[in-house]
C-alpha cells in the first residue's frame, strides 16, 4: 500500500469500530517494517511477493457482538495481509524498552598454563607378546 493511502485505510478501520460503538484507548501509527519471510499475495489478479509491509494496531474497547463484524470487515479488506483481534487489559500492557546494562569486566589473573606430567618409567611395564595374545582372546571369548 502507498503511504498516501495509508491514512485513508486506517481511518476506515478506525471509522467502522466507531460505528459499532468502540472506544479507542491507545494507537501504534503505522511503520514499513521487513518481514520475516516472503509472503505470497494477489495484487490486480498477479501473484506478487511481499517482504515489507506497514504494521500498525489499534488498542479499543467494543462490546462483544461487534468483534465478529470488524473481524470480517478486516478480512474483507484487500490492504489487509493479516490481522488478530484479542481481548486485554484496558492499561498499558506494552513492555518499556530499557537500556541493557553493561558490566566492566577487569582481568585480574592470567590463567597459568600447567606442565605435563611426566610419566614416570616405573609405571611403564614392558608386556610380553604371550600377555597381549593371552588378554585378546579372553575380551573375544566373552
Amino acid at each position: 500500500m502507498k503511504e498516501d493511502g495509508l491514512e485513508k485505510a486506517v481511518g476506515a478501520i478506525r471509522s467502522e469500530i466507531e460505528k459499532l460503538g468502540g472506544n479507542f484507548i491507545a494507537e501504534g501509527a503505522p511503520s514499513l517494517t521487513k518481514l520475516a519471510y516472503s509472503i505470497t499475495a494477489r495484487e490486480e489478479g498477479k501473484k506478487i511477493e511481499i517482504d515489507r509491509a506497514h504494521f500498525g494496531w489499534l488498542k479499543f474497547e467494543v462490546q462483544n457482538s461487534a468483534v465478529d463484524i470488524i473481524e470480517k470487515l478486516l478480512k474483507q479488506d484487500a490492504n489487509i495481509l493479516r490481522s488478530i483481534i484479542f481481548q486485554t487489559v484496558r492499561e498499558d500492557t506494552r513492555a518499556k524498552m530499557k537500556a541493557p546494562t553493561l558490566r566492566e569486566v577487569r582481568r585480574t589473573d592470567t590463567i597459568k598454563s600447567m606442565p605435563r606430567r611426566a610419566v614416570e618409567a616405573a609405571d611403564q611395564v614392558p608386556v610380553s607378546e604371550e600377555d597381549l595374545e593371552k588378554a585378546l582372546k579372553d575380551i573375544t571369548t566373552e
